[in-house]
């Protein structure tokens, strides 16, 4: 039986939307956005003729979806099959459009970015923020649909997608088994770009499942500072967190290998190619869920990574209960942003389904933003009611080695 959620005063969602309040007035995130949003463009300003736009706000019911053109850009998410109730595998398939051509005003947003983050002008540094910085400014392409090969067999149509040009479907799939892994394709005209190859993991309704954040909890991105969120994202080599990937292997070791690993972060679809190589140079494969905004804005990103993210994770947290209501789960976060609220909530929604939940405590206060989101009082308030051996604080990754293997094995 679900639990409502509580959302009066005093409740652990109230205290999570003070944090980011306070976060995002503290560190001065409002003057970084707003001095930043003349640069971006909105979906509604994309060059699409009326109809299109007009036909995209009936999203996957629209009766005349766009086909993808030559010259358009294409990416596919991977992604993890579950067996619905009635027995047959589905996936969840989430596709993306964007036009070839960048915005015009690129190259004074790659020189703003640098001039924030402290760079000289012409610095060699400005090459790598002009290219993570291109699908913010990209064309989405509202209304298409693409379709893609299955396994290299089954014919499958997403969409047509809605206004910020992302589709998102639930198909039938072929049959597997535990643990495998399906590569599908995307058929398009020969010149499209992107990401035309996707993952498909099979997952059983039983076993075990990790949820994890990103941001902070296994990559740092300074979630707390606008400027560090810029640096870490369009400048810096991505950094996993020290201790965490050897944390993740020993997990894998744990549940093995076949079990599904979903990446819940706030960050926007823009960020789905920069995150997916991060995962697999460091940590085990899985389903990274980004937030599906309509965003074209540097601005976007900082409101996504500080704003409703409770309540966001949330909602994709009760998405994968109803995919793997079965499986028992280990959730993963941070002390940065709203993890422990949001995985509070999700224990008491699902009496039972989840088993462990470790937050990484983060002790640079520069980066937390708030020192009370380390203090004691608020994870006994955001995990009020659970029992106290469900969840754990942490500051060395290794400390969690012990409470795995006591979790999995019931030693």
């Amino acid at each position: 039986m679900s639990h409502p959620r509580r959302t009066p005063a005093g409740t652990p969602r109230a205290q999570s939307i003070g944090f980011e309040k306070r976060t995002r007035s503290e560190c001065g995130f409002d003057d970084v956005e707003s001095s930043l949003a003349p640069f971006g463009v909105s979906a509604s300003q994309t060059h699409q003729g009326n109809l299109t736009k007009i036909l995209s706000y009936f999203g996957s019911r629209n009766p005349f979806p766009a086909q993808i053109g030559k010259d358009d850009i294409v990416w596919l998410l991977d992604n993890v099959a579950f067996r619905a109730q009635n027995g047959n595998w589905h996936a969840e398939f989430v596709a993306a459009a964007f036009d070839h051509q960048a915005s015009p005003k690129l190259v004074d947003l790659v020189g703003d970015i640098a001039s924030r983050v402290g760079l000289s002008k012409g610095d060699k540094e400005e090459a790598t923020i002009e290219k993570r910085i291109a699908p913010f400014v990209m064309e989405v392409l509202p209304g298409r649909q693409v379709n893609l090969k299955f396994d290299n067999a089954t014919d499958i149509r997403l969409g047509p997608g809605g206004r910020n040009g992302i589709s998102s479907d639930v198909r039938k799939v072929t049959d597997g088994q535990e643990g495998a892994v399906t590569v599908s394709k995307a058929v398009v005209p020969q010149d499209v770009t992107g990401m035309l190859e996707m993952k498909t993991v099979y997952a059983e309704p039983e076993g075990w499942a990790v949820i994890s954040d990103v941001d902070d909890t296994i990559k740092v991105t300074q979630t707390s500072s606008p400027v560090g969120i810029l640096r870490s994202t369009f400048v810096s080599q991505p950094t996993p967190i020290q201790g965490m990937p050897e944390l993740y292997a020993y997990i894998q070791t744990m549940v093995t290998s076949s079990a599904p690993w979903f990446y819940l972060s706030a960050s926007p679809y823009n960020l789905y190619p920069f995150l997916r190589k991060f995962r697999d140079d460091y940590f085990p494969h899985g389903q990274l869920i980004l937030r599906d905004s309509n965003l074209m804005t540097i601005s976007g990103l900082l409101s996504n990574l500080t704003l409703g993210t409770e309540k966001y994770k949330v909602d994709r947290i009760e998405k994968i209960h109803r995919w793997l209501p079965r499986r028992k789960m280990i959730l993963i976060g941070d002390s940065t942003q709203s993890d422990p609220e949001a995985y509070g909530d999700a224990c008491r929604m699902f009496p039972g389904w989840i088993k462990l939940i470790l937050i990484r405590k983060v002790e640079d206060i520069a980066a937390v933003g708030i020192h009370e989101k380390n203090e004691p009082q608020r994870f006994e308030k955001a995990f009020e009611d659970l029992p106290r051996e469900l969840w754990h604080v942490f500051e060395d990754p290794a400390e969690c080695q012990e409470l795995i293997h006591k979790t999995v094995t019931g030693l």
